[in-house]
């Protein structure tokens, strides 16, 4: 039997399993995967310095210690219950066996090509960081440099002390016109034509001797340059060459016995390269690890146990769907066979909803958007605002929607019924002119009244549609907010939001460094309940024909 296997009390034995297997992208933890991740957690609390303990970093670790932890519902060849546990990434040092699912594909082995290669790689660096840190290679740089500075003001002035001559002999030539013969005054020109080509080439002279005296330090520098840029492209081709033989033996099993690796499994989705890390997730370990012991798996779940990242949220405790950049394609393929849940994603949230119009004239009119409802057509789904305001205003031209709100949030949506008052209602909204009010419950007590928080957002490229603070590459998002009330551990608030970033009030309401209270029934960044607590209250702007102030209010439902 598996040594790593770990089996239920006869109490969370009694249980029903899983009719089908989690659908790793948006799933609700199944009981029997609670239980073991609470097992898990509790194994993780008793050691005294979890992540050194396990070996998941460097003593010099520089990032937050936190790491996602997933487990796995498995039946034996018995039909009794048990459960596997995994961590994301791998282990720094020697690859021991532990209490966790192994790697897919150890490539650390001491005597294999990982090892062989990344020694010559690390040989390469060194060698590399020697050159590039050479005293003379850095001292004759900085001596080309002040050279060519020196060079060019010489040359600058030299320039100008030509030019100030000109200067003069057009002047004398000008006062002797008058005066000269015409010969003699013939004779002045061709003196200050043949004193011109006489500047003229010491010009080029004392530029050719200033030259020669930078090319001794730049052959010099060139030397060591072309040192230093082939061992870069030595590096890199090595470096290209041991990714590829790594993702060509991350062989993936599924339920139905087959393999494919990597490489084969990103063929097709741009750019076409298997993303850094992939196959060491926590999923893809577990389930690779069930197979090969012919354990049926039944459930999965994935939390996060540590600190929170300063650019994801990541809530100590709380679960989280499988990346999509590296784990979407390995688990399409290793879900085969299995009978695994449907796509909630793909299910029409809006179904049953009414649409109610709060407002409208001959040029606007604008909606009671409900909870898990889209503004827009999604990629599946075609119920939305948009589509069923078409249907009811067929004879409206142009985008009829101004502004979106995202699919879990409730309240005001205005829409326009021509091109023209559209550019012209959207135009307030890029100039930041129209006032927005939102009220939201956060889980968590708010300690001051009112702020702002200023907070640079951008997509998470590798699991989208999650976003990120990035000060260096994010969007300006600003928002600012007052308290209402406060109240059984939940804070209600007003948010004003200054920009209109992607899901901007819902990362400033949970992310560390903006309130860290996430808004109640968040799924992505807090937790999930019967639906966000998050509604768009009020929207005020100016009519774009009478041009008097439009306020359109519909109150929080919750």
């Amino acid at each position: 039997m598996s040594s790593i296997l770990r089996r239920f009390n006869s109490e969370e034995e009694r249980i029903d399993a899983p009719q089908k297997f989690t659908f790793p992208f948006l799933y609700e933890p199944h009981p029997l995967a609670l239980k073991a991740a609470t097992q898990l957690r509790n194994f993780l609390d008793g050691l005294d310095n979890w992540f050194f303990d396990l070996n998941l970093g460097p003593e010099d670790y520089q990032h937050p210690l936190g790491k996602m932890f997933g487990v796995l519902v498995v039946r034996d060849k018995e039909g009794k219950l048990g459960h596997l546990w995994a961590h994301s990434g791998v282990i720094n040092g020697e690859q021991k066996e532990t209490e966790f699912a192994p790697l897919v594909f150890n490539m650390f082995q001491e005597d294999g090509l990982y090892a062989k290669e990344n020694g010559i790689l690390s040989t390469l660096t060194s060698t590399l960081e020697s050159l590039e840190n050479d005293t003379d290679y850095l001292a004759n740089k900085k001596r080309l440099e002040k050279l060519k500075v020196e060079n060019e003001l010489l040359i600058y002035n030299q320039r100008k002390k030509h030019s100030n001559l000109k200067a003069e002999r057009k002047k004398i030539k000008e006062e002797a016109k008058s005066i000269l013969s015409k010969a003699d005054f013939q004779k002045l020109i061709d003196s200050h034509q043949t004193a011109g080509m006489h500047a003229k080439f010491l010009l080029k002279e004392y530029k050719v001797y200033l030259d020669s005296k930078v090319v001794p330090l730049e052959k010099a520098i060139a030397t060591v340059q072309n040192e230093i840029d082939q061992i870069k492209l030595d590096r890199k081709n090595l470096s290209n060459k041991l990714q590829t033989w790594i993702f060509e033996n991350y062989n993936f099993l599924n339920a139905n016995g087959e393999r494919k690796n990597a490489i084969e499994l990103f063929k097709n989705i741009p750019p076409y390269l298997p993303p850094s890390g992939t196959g060491d997730c926590a999923a893809p370990k577990l389930l690779q690890y069930a197979y090969l012991n012919d354990l049926q798996p039944l459930a999965m779940a994935e939390f996060w146990y540590g600190e929170s990242l300063k650019s994801q949220i990541r809530k100590h405790g709380h679960f989280y769907p499988s990346c999509r950049s590296k784990c979407e394609p390995v688990l399409g393929h290793m879900l085969q066979g299995l009978d695994v849940d449907d796509n909630p994603m793909l299910e029409n949230p809006a179904i049953g909803k009414e649409l109610s119009l709060i407002y409208e004239d001959d040029y606007l009119m604008a909606v009671n958007k409900p909870e898990e409802f889209l503004s827009v057509r999604g990629k599946v789904i075609d119920d939305s605002v948009e589509s069923r305001m078409k249907q009811r205003f067929p004879d409206a031209t142009g985008p009829l929607i101004v502004h979106r709100l995202d699919m879990s949030t409730s309240g005001v949506l205005l829409l326009t019924k021509s091109l023209d008052i559209h550019k012209k209602v959207q135009d307030q909204f890029e100039r930041r002119t129209v006032k927005k009010r939102y009220v939201a419950l956060l889980d968590g007590m708010v300690k001051e009244d009112s702020g702002y928080i200023s907070l640079a957002l951008r997509v998470d490229l590798d699991n989208r549609p999650f976003q990120m603070v990035d000060p260096e590459y994010g969007k300006n998002a600003r928002t600012r907010y007052e308290v209402i009330e406060r109240k059984d551990g939940k804070t209600r608030v007003h948010f004003y939001p200054i920009t209109g970033r992607t899901h901007q009030l819902r990362v400033h309401a949970s992310h560390p460094l903006g309130l860290n209270c996430p808004i109640v029934g968040d799924d992505l960044y807090g937790f999930k309940q019967d639906r966000l607590y998050l509604h768009a209250e009020q929207l005020e702007f100016i009519h774009p024909v009478t041009l008097q102030p439009v306020i359109l209010n519909v109150p929080s439902p919750f």
